[in-house]
C-alpha cells in the first residue's frame, strides 16, 4: 500500500488544528474574523504543525503570531507562515544571540512576546510532541508563567511537560482547555495524572490507519479504553437455557460490627448488577441490616463462582471476617479482594483475582512487600508505574481506583477508564463497585475485562445518578439497572 506523503500528513494535522482553534475562538469571542492567536512553537514537528495552522489562520482573517522558543522552527512551516503575513519572536533565551529570524518584529522581544500574549484569545501549544523529554525547562517554564489566567490553551498532539508513554509530570505542564491528537490517542491522553492537563481531546483522522494497524499487529496497545459498544459487548446478557447458577452466584465477605453499610451497599451492587444469586458471610448484625434491605440475599456459606472480600472488613477483628477472607482466597475461585483484605493477601494469589485499591492502600501494599517507603503522594504522582509493580509482586490484576481509573494485569495489559463525575467521591463508592465487579466475575469475565467495564459502567451509573449535583453510594446502585439497559439498547 502507497505511504502518504509526510508533507500530505502536516497538511491535514494543521488543518484540524485549525478548526479546534477556530472553534475555540468562536466560543471565546463570538467570531473567529478579528481574534488574536499566539502560537508557542518548539523546534519539531509540533511546532510545525502549529505554523502551518497559523498560516491557515492568517487567511481567515485572525491575528496570528508566532513565539519560537528553540531558535529554529521547521522551516517549510515557519516560511508559509510568515508568507501568510503571520509574525514571530525569538524567545532572548533560545535566540542566545542570535539574529531573529527573517520576516520577524524587531525590537525587544520580552516586551513584544509579553504583549502578544496578554491579548491572546487562545493560545496554541506547539512547544514539545511525543519525542521530547517531559517537563519544561526554566526558560519555558517562565514563558508558560506568563500566560493569562482563563485564556484557552490549545495543545498540539499532547499537553507539553507530561511523560508521552507514563503520563506522569515530573515538572511544570502547560495545561490545555483542548488537545487535538492526531492519528490515535497518545498513552498520556488516557493516563492519570497527565490526562487532567488534556482537556477536552480530540482525534484527528490524518491517514495514520494502514501504518498503525501495521504497528498494532500482533501486540496490544499501550493503553485502552472502552467505549459503550465494547461495553455492550461485554456485559453478560442471559439466554433462555440459564437458571441463577449459570448467571453466576457472588459471595460477599463484607462489613462487621461497625462497618455494617459496606455490607448492604457490596450485597445490593451486586443484585443490582444481574447476579443469578447473592450470598452474604458475616456476623448477625450486618447480616441482619443486609436481609432486611435485599431480601433476595441469601445468608451463610454455599455455592458460589466469585467473591467479593473486604469492604468494611477489618483485617484484625475477631469477627471471623478475616479467616472467612483467607478462605475465599485459598480457595482458587475468582475473587475481587478489596479494603481491608487487601492485608489479607497471601504472597503470591492463586486464580483469576481483582485488587481494586485506592491510592492510600495500593501505597501500603507495596511498602508492605518491600517496595520501600511507598506514600500515597508516590502513587498519585506515578499512578501506571505503581500499578504495574502491584500486579507484579501479586500475580494480581489491579484496579487502580481515581478520577481515572486504571486496570493493569501481570502481563502487562493496561485500560484506563474516566466515566465518573467528581462526585462519586464519596463514602460507599468503592463498596458499590466492589459487588458489581463481583457479579461480572461471576458471569466468567476475566479480572481484566471484569474490572475495566466494571469502573466504566459504575461511572456512568454515578453520572446518571448525579446529573451534575451531589450522591450518595446507594443512588450509584439505584442507577445500575437503567444504566446498563442504556448501554444494551443502544449499542
Amino acid at each position: 500500500m502507497e505511504e502518504v506523503p509526510e508533507g500530505a500528513l502536516m497538511q491535514r494535522a494543521a488543518a484540524g488544528l485549525a478548526t479546534a482553534v477556530l472553534e475555540e475562538l468562536r466560543s471565546a469571542r463570538g467570531r473567529a474574523y478579528g481574534g488574536r492567536v499566539v502560537l508557542l512553537v518548539g523546534a519539531g514537528s509540533n511546532g510545525g504543525d502549529a505554523l502551518w495552522a497559523g498560516a491557515r489562520l492568517l487567511r481567515r482573517g485572525v491575528r496570528v503570531e508566532a513565539v519560537l522558543v528553540a531558535g529554529r522552527a521547521h522551516e517549510e512551516g515557519l516560511a508559509a507562515f510568515l508568507g501568510a503575513g503571520g509574525r514571530s519572536y525569538s524567545t532572548p533565551v533560545s535566540s542566545r544571540g542570535s539574529p531573529a529570524p527573517i520576516g520577524s518584529s524587531r525590537g525587544d522581544p520580552a516586551t513584544l512576546i509579553t504583549e502578544a500574549l496578554r491579548g491572546a484569545d487562545v493560545v496554541v501549544d506547539g512547544l514539545l510532541g511525543i519525542g521530547g523529554r517531559p517537563g519544561l525547562g526554566d526558560d519555558v517554564a517562565a514563558l508558560v508563567d506568563r500566560l493569562p489566567d482563563g485564556v484557552p490553551v490549545v495543545a498540539v498532539d499532547l499537553p507539553s511537560g507530561v511523560d508521552p508513554d507514563t503520563g506522569e509530570c515530573p515538572g511544570p505542564v502547560l495545561r490545555a482547555t483542548r488537545t487535538v491528537t492526531f492519528g490515535t490517542a497518545k498513552p498520556c491522553l488516557l493516563l492519570p495524572p497527565s490526562d487532567r492537563a488534556a482537556g477536552r481531546v480530540d482525534v484527528v483522522d490524518i491517514g495514520l490507519g494502514p501504518a498503525l494497524d501495521r504497528a498494532l499487529a500482533g501486540r496490544a496497545p499501550a493503553v485502552e479504553r472502552l467505549e459503550s459498544v465494547d461495553l455492550a459487548a461485554a456485559w453478560p446478557v442471559p439466554g433462555a437455557g440459564d437458571d441463577k447458577y449459570r448467571r453466576g452466584v457472588v459471595g460477599v465477605v463484607a462489613g462487621g460490627h461497625l462497618y455494617t453499610g459496606a455490607a448492604v451497599l457490596a450485597c445490593g451492587a451486586a443484585v443490582r448488577s444481574g447476579a443469578g444469586m447473592v450470598r452474604y458471610v458475616g456476623p448477625q448484625e450486618p447480616t441482619d441490616r443486609v436481609r432486611a434491605r435485599w431480601p433476595e440475599v441469601v445468608p451463610g456459606e454455599g455455592r458460589v463462582q466469585a467473591w467479593v472480600l473486604g469492604p468494611g472488613v477489618d483485617p484484625d477483628a475477631g469477627d471471623g471476617q478475616p479467616d472467612a477472607v483467607r478462605g475465599a482466597l485459598a480457595s482458587g475461585l475468582p475473587c475481587v479482594v478489596d479494603a481491608g483484605a487487601l492485608a489479607l493477601l497471601p504472597d503470591r494469589v492463586e486464580g483469576p483475582v481483582l485488587l481494586t485499591p485506592h491510592a492510600g492502600e495500593l501505597a501500603r501494599l507495596l511498602a508492605a512487600r518491600g517496595g520501600g517507603a511507598v506514600e500515597r503522594p508516590d502513587v498519585e504522582s506515578a499512578p501506571l508505574r505503581h500499578a504495574r509493580r502491584a500486579a507484579e509482586l501479586t500475580g494480581a490484576t489491579v484496579l487502580l481506583k481515581g478520577a481515572t481509573t486504571l486496570v493493569v494485569t501481570p502481563d502487562g495489559r493496561v485500560r484506563s477508564q474516566a466515566d465518573a463525575p467528581h462526585w462519586m467521591a464519596t463514602a460507599g463508592s468503592g463498596d458499590v463497585l466492589a459487588g458489581l465487579a463481583g457479579a461480572l466475575l461471576a458471569a466468567g469475565l476475566e479480572p481484566l475485562d471484569a474490572g475495566s467495564v466494571a469502573a466504566a459502567v459504575h461511572g456512568r451509573a454515578g453520572r446518571r445518578a448525579s446529573g451534575g449535583g451531589p450522591i450518595a453510594a446507594d443512588d450509584v446502585i439505584a442507577a445500575l439497572r437503567a444504566t446498563v439497559v442504556d448501554l444494551l439498547t443502544s449499542s
